[in-house]
């Protein structure tokens, strides 16, 4: 028997109440109503909804997308998902759109029941028709009933329209480099691409040549888009495009190959290299630059480039040289102007490369103060990029350039950016060219004092393999000891240069001195690192040494040895190279056995106790067998850098270091010593074979091609 009491009698009728609660909710959602009843969830907001990750929004604004979307809702119960107000609630989502027979279509679906500070989210079925807007809305559902619609009373449907057809491939030509077989001046001149769809809803390009980072171009109202571009080298180039449509779509591509010819040649080029006594400077291209009284030719050139000479100003009034005519035409458009140059002096504003603009200047090249001291400096109207550090009596290969396409300056110096790329506004500067001044309110001013040559201009962007060519110094070999023999105790250097002379402990071995059977199971041969012959050290005394310095220290360098140990395990450094002054090493290169590590060694002073800069390499000793390791050093004045290399590799951490402190060296090249507190010591127990010594810079490729 069931025995009904008050209690049971009040249960149900507070479930008859729910019931009716969420009948009502169910019922009352007609379009424009919305339910404020105690306990129901509150309707979602628009601003609260999200197909496929983008808003909800309708009409002409609604997404097309390539993929059938999520659609994403936060949904709030009566608590509107304040603190502590977090309830639990479940997702009710509906989309339709009209069918093929112009019948409405609707599916729906709801979610379990979760906290209401999570996302509920829909994936869409792949019922939903392609090229059809599809409308969605979504309301919240817990025990006491429905809230709104999303789109009920101020709120709106959110709409999409799934778009999977792809855009037909565009159609590209270009008038400056034409797809014909045909080669195009070139390389440093920028071309105009242009794009055209074939289809309306196409809303953008994406394209990409061959070498460069893929890049998009938005679609003029006309269907097509234009682009620019520089190409950097000569040679074959393949610009791939594909059409873009307004669902994300990318067509097949259209590939367009042209031929790229040569840089076409500087517009004015005076190599300044004219005979002494001269009073004009022969140009290259453009007109012969007339030579003010102090001008004077046959001026050092720098070592390592094609220059036999160069033109020297005084700094004076009558300093400089002049064509008398305008050299870059339009200053709105790209150029760069560079040359080599010496200044024999860094102070105060001096001016290498010009251009009159009535009592002004459309540009300048030089140096001029910045904060402590000097820096190169290019002007483009009220623009200036500054960098790098000036040095008299240092050649520099110095080049400002204006890009057009960004409206940016750029200097370079030795090859290398420096300061950083700076907006301009150009002005026309269709007065002279000037060599050595700029122009001024008052006259001329700003003039250079040391040498300028190889001055060129150019009505086009220099690609870097171009600056880096006229950059370029190359490195003079200065010294190689083969350390094959040693008549009278001097190791000839091949070029018949300074002989290397050996001291006690020191000998060169060659592997007809000591023959032996070699099927013979007792005999050990010592074969030579290259060569006939290689130079072995004790350890204790054993060294060769030059009379007087081999490289200047103070300048751009490269050393390098091929070295292999003999004792595993030495108390101290042993160092294989050096070369240094009264007190220090201007450079070593030793072995460390303590971090068991090859060490680049640099002291900042020829002083007791200067500071290092130190580069190491780990790794473990040889043991007396093998090849041994090429150590190499190499400075790099006009950067300001130092590098070691440990078998023609440079290592990216720890294989450059900055180095403004070199010093000249006044003692000779060391092999198997350094200086140290006490004198000569970090003798080397081992062997050292083919030396090499370098003014300048040897590229990696060239370090990696050494013996």
């Amino acid at each position: 028997m069931t025995v009904r009491t008050g209690q049971g009698r009040a249960r149900r009728a507070r479930r008859a109440t729910a019931v009716a609660v969420i009948a009502a909710g169910t019922v009352l959602t007609a379009p424009g109503t919305v339910l404020a009843a105690d306990g129901l969830p509150k309707q979602p907001l628009t601003a609260d909804l999200e197909t496929g990750g983008a808003a909800c929004v309708a009409g002409d604004e609604r997404p097309y997308v390539r993929t059938v979307p999520q659609v994403v809702a936060r949904l709030y119960g009566p608590g509107g998902g304040q603190p502590g107000e977090a309830s639990r609630v479940r997702g009710e989502f509906e989309a339709w759109w009209q069918g093929e027979g112009g019948a409405e279509e609707r599916v729906s679906m709801t979610t379990s029941t979760m906290n209401d500070t999570a996302p509920f989210g829909w994936q869409l079925p792949d019922t939903v028709p392609d090229e059809t807007v599809v409308s969605w809305r979504v309301r919240a559902v817990n025990d006491a009933g429905a809230s709104a619609w999303s789109s009920e009373g101020a709120g709106a449907p959110c709409e999409f329209v799934y778009d999977r057809t792809l855009p037909d491939a565009p159609v590209v030509t270009s008038s400056d480099y034409p797809d014909d077989n045909t080669w195009t001046p070139g390389a440093g001149v920028r071309g105009t691409f242009r794009f055209t769809a074939r289809a309306e809803d196409v809303v953008a390009f994406a394209y990409e040549f061959m070498g460069e980072l893929p890049r998009t171009a938005d679609v003029r109202p006309d269907g097509s888009a234009e682009i620019s571009f520089v190409p950097k080298k000569s040679g074959r180039q393949v610009l791939s495009v594909q059409a873009q449509d307004r669902a994300g779509n990318r067509g097949p591509r259209t590939s367009y190959t042209f031929l790229i010819g040569e840089g076409p040649a500087p517009v004015a080029h005076w190599k300044l290299a004219d005979a002494a006594g001269s009073r004009t400077a022969a140009a290259e291209n453009g007109t012969a630059a007339r030579a003010g009284a102090g001008v004077t030719f046959g001026a050092p050139a720098p070592s390592g480039t094609p220059l036999t000479s160069t033109a020297s100003l005084d700094g004076s009034g009558h300093g400089f040289l002049t064509p008398g005519a305008q050299v870059v035409t339009d200053t709105a458009k790209d150029f760069a102007v560079g040359g080599w140059v010496r200044p024999a002096r860094v102070d105060g504003t001096r001016t290498v490369l010009s251009q009159d603009a009535g009592t002004a200047r459309a540009f300048t090249l030089g140096l001029t103060p910045v904060g402590s001291g000097p820096a190169w400096s290019f002007s483009v109207g009220g623009a200036r990029v500054t960098g790098g550090l000036p040095e008299a009596g240092d050649w520099a290969y110095v080049l400002g350039q204006y890009d057009a396409e960004t409206g940016t300056v750029r200097l370079y110096v030795n090859g290398r950016e420096v300061g950083e790329e700076t907006a301009a506004v150009p002005v026309a500067g269709e007065g002279d060219f000037q060599i050595g001044r700029a122009r001024g309110a008052q006259g001329y001013r700003d003039r250079w004092q040391g040498e300028i040559g190889d001055v060129r201009a150019f009505d086009r962007i220099v690609v870097p393999g171009e600056l880096t060519a006229l950059a370029t110094r190359t490195a003079l070999r200065v010294g190689h000891w083969a350390l094959d023999s040693a008549p009278d105790g001097l190791a000839p250097e091949t070029g018949g240069g300074a002989p290397l002379k050996l001291g006690a402990g020191a000998s060169v071995f060659r592997l007809d001195d000591d023959p032996c059977d070699i099927f013979d199971p007792d005999c050990v041969q010592d074969w030579p690192l290259e060569g006939d012959g290689h130079l072995g050290l004790d350890g204790v005394t054993g060294h060769a040494a030059t009379e007087a310095p081999v490289v200047d220290t103070a300048g751009s360098y490269t050393v390098s040895a091929r070295v292999r140990l003999t004792d595993d395990a030495p108390a101290g450094p042993m160092t294989a190279i050096s070369q240094g002054g009264e007190h220090g090493d201007a450079f070593k290169v030793r072995f460390d056995p303590e971090t068991s590590s090859w060490d680049l060694v640099l002291a900042h002073a020829d002083e007791p106790g200067a500071p290092e800069t130190v580069l190491s390499r780990i790794e473990q000793p040889d043991g007396g067998f093998g090849v041994g390791h090429r150590v190499t050093v190499v400075h790099d004045a006009s950067a300001n850098e130092v590098s070691f290399y440990l078998d023609g590799v440079k290592f990216t951490e720890g294989g450059t270091a900055a180095f403004d402190t070199p010093w000249k060296s006044t003692g000779g090249l060391q092999l198997g010593r350094a200086r140290t507190a006490e004198g000569w010591g970090e003798q080397l127990k081992g062997v050292v074979d083919s030396v090499y010594a370098y003014e300048g810079v040897l590229s990696e490729t060239e370090i990696r091609q050494l013996p």
